[in-house]
């Protein structure tokens, strides 16, 4: 007999994604939302690739407050805890995003523990397994850890990393049933399911719509959001996931060669990917402006790429090819006309 799975933030482009792949599983699937105003949008937008039938809940819950989190999650046998605060909201106040990923994490925990639920699977980010990003190249695994005290770290940085060590200080201390897992995605793209919470998928998009002029000699390692969901059901189930870290991640990419894979591919809908690099000192002095670029200066040039080789062994896990995973994302972002 299949078992209940609450998805934290259902909305959003990983969420939408588990929601979908638990229910062709079999599993009857809770989400939450901070407003049920939202559910109807959120349940068209399962609905148009998997028909949720009687198997799909909806319930308030804000990460921010307290409320709604143990009646969401009493009675599941498992949580995804894939919900966190977007990264524009830190433009202006750096804790409107650290403190909500933070506490909001420990409040899913602890009422998880509450309810003896058997797992707990957490969603962090590659960012928070990296050496300092002004640092010589490497390639990171689990046993790295972001130093919070690097000056060069943004909020979204900063705010998976201190979440990420908050929920495992807190479940150092919990003798309960519950186990802890954490996925660790690099940059997840693939193909969306709405034009909103587009997340770093807005790479893609601004490469297709023109809006930059240059690509910089920035890079990242790419995963499927489809794969990120995948490891993210292996680590729900699997005894060997328990108290473990995990990074989902495939090859490396610089902008310059996503750039040439998006022209290649889809020709006249490509034509407004730029086709020059752009100088590192353009950015920097941009990034005088642009206080959003200033966190991508320490990093222009510098491959700090990240390995999934113990998803792999230990869950039997392998992402799809990169190229597929960008043209994906690319077409759906072109077939939902959201390029603007």
């Amino acid at each position: 007999m299949l078992k209940t799975v609450l998805v934290t933030g259902g909305t959003g482009f990983i969420g939408g994604w588990c929601i979908i792949e638990l229910l062709s599983r079999g599993y009857t699937v809770r989400t939450t939302v901070r407003s049920l105003a939202k559910e109807s949008s959120a349940r068209a937008t399962i609905a148009s690739v998997i028909d949720p039938v009687d198997k799909l809940s909806f319930f308030a819950a804000d990460l921010t407050r307290d409320d709604g989190w143990d009646a969401a999650i009493m009675g599941c046998d498992y949580v995804l805890h894939v919900a966190s605060p977007m990264g524009h909201v830190a433009a202006i106040d750096p804790d409107a995003l650290i403190v909500p990923a933070r506490d909001g994490a420990l409040r899913v925990l602890r009422a998880a523990t509450r309810a003896g639920v058997e797992r707990v699977v957490m969603t962090s980010s590659a960012v928070a397994c990296r050496p300092l990003l002004n640092s010589a190249d490497s390639v990171s695994d689990e046993t790295v850890w972001t130093d919070p005290e690097d000056r060069n770290l943004d909020p979204y940085r900063l705010s998976k990393t201190l979440a990420e060590r908050a929920a495992w200080d807190l479940m150092a201390h919990q003798s309960g049933p519950t186990t802890l897992t954490t996925i660790l995605p690099s940059c997840v793209l693939g193909p969306v399911l709405t034009a909103e919470n587009l997340g770093s998928v807005q790479i893609i998009q601004r490469l297709l719509n023109g809006s930059m002029p240059g690509y910089p000699r920035f890079g990242f390692c790419v995963v499927d959001v489809r794969d990120v969901v995948d490891l993210h059901i292996r680590a729900m189930t699997a005894p060997d996931a328990a108290g473990e870290r995990f990074i989902a991640a495939g090859d490396w990419k610089w902008m310059k060669e996503i750039s040439q894979i998006l022209r290649s591919s889809l020709g006249s809908q490509a034509v407004k990917v730029p086709t020059r690099s752009l100088p590192d000192f353009v950015l920097r002095l941009a990034s005088m402006f642009d206080r959003h670029l200033r966190f991508i200066t320490p990093t222009l040039g510098r491959k700090h790429a990240v390995t999934s080789a113990k998803a792999e062994a230990v869950l039997g896990w392998k992402p799809r090819p990169t190229d597929t995973t960008i043209l994906d994302c690319a077409e759906s972002l072109i077939a939902k006309g959201v390029l603007g």
